[in-house]
Parts: C-alpha cells; sequence; structure tokens
C-alpha cells in the first residue's frame, strides 16, 4: 500500500509540474530574468503549494502520532549549517539559474525528449553516484 500511495503522490506532483508548466525551462527562467521578460507565475505555484502544504500538515500530519502508512514519522533532527549543506544549496541554486531545470520537473519531463532535461538527469545521476568521492575530498 505504501508503494501505491508513493506513486499516486509521484503521479500527482508530475501532473501539478506539468499543468502548471514547471517543466518547461524557459518558463523558470523567465521567472528569474527579474530584468528582462519577467513571468510572475511560479510565485502563484510556489504559493499554492505552500498553502496545501500548510493546510494538510496543520489539520492532518500534525494531528497524528503516526503515519497512515507507517509506524513513525521521520522528521530530520540535524539543525547544523555547515560549508556542505551551503556549498550544496549553492550549486543547485546555480544549476537552476543557469537551465531552468531541478529535480522533480527534469524527472517528470523526461518523456518529452528533451535533449537538456536528458543531459541534466545523467548529470545528477552521476553526481548522486559519485556524491561519496566528492563528500571525501571535501573533507
Amino acid at each position: 500500500m505504501q508503494l501505491f500511495i508513493a506513486l499516486i503522490a509521484g503521479l500527482l506532483f508530475g501532473a501539478g509540474l506539468t499543468v502548471s508548466q514547471m517543466v518547461d525551462p524557459n518558463k523558470v527562467l523567465n521567472f528569474l530574468d527579474i530584468t528582462g521578460q519577467w513571468d510572475p507565475s511560479l510565485i502563484l505555484v510556489m504559493g499554492g503549494a505552500l498553502i496545501v502544504f500548510g493546510l494538510g500538515y496543520q489539520f492532518w500530519v500534525k494531528r497524528r502520532e503516526k503515519p497512515v502508512f507507517g509506524s513513525t514519522f521521520y522528521v530530520p533532527t540535524n539543525q547544523l549549517i555547515d560549508k556542505p549543506l551551503i556549498l550544496g544549496a549553492l550549486l543547485f541554486g546555480l544549476g537552476w539559474g543557469l537551465v531552468g531545470i531541478c529535480p522533480g520537473p527534469a524527472v517528470a519531463n523526461l518523456l518529452s525528449g528533451n535533449i537538456k532535461v536528458i543531459g541534466f538527469v545523467v548529470a545528477m545521476l552521476a553526481g548522486m553516484q559519485f556524491s561519496g568521492t566528492i563528500d571525501r575530498l571535501l573533507k
């Protein structure tokens, strides 16, 4: 049942990204281009997502002792802001700003055949594969 719920959530997320056109890198780049052809619609998408999350968290998750299909909530306890976190955030922001793609929309957009998206996903998977090596080099 957990896998089914995860599949439904992933499909719903991908559908939302597609309907809001956030799988289009040009749409994202136009949002980031505040001095050119600025497109503020991404603010509405993020605002809508925050409202849905906030309401769901307040009225459903926060009132539960355990998840519907699990034994416990897994809440991160690490609150340390360290060099790897900052470097990762900078790299993520730089990549998003340069090409207008982030992991969720990239996966949702894979079937489009867009070579830029496919290249991004290949690079993302390579980065995930070699993250341990990169982490050791940074220490």
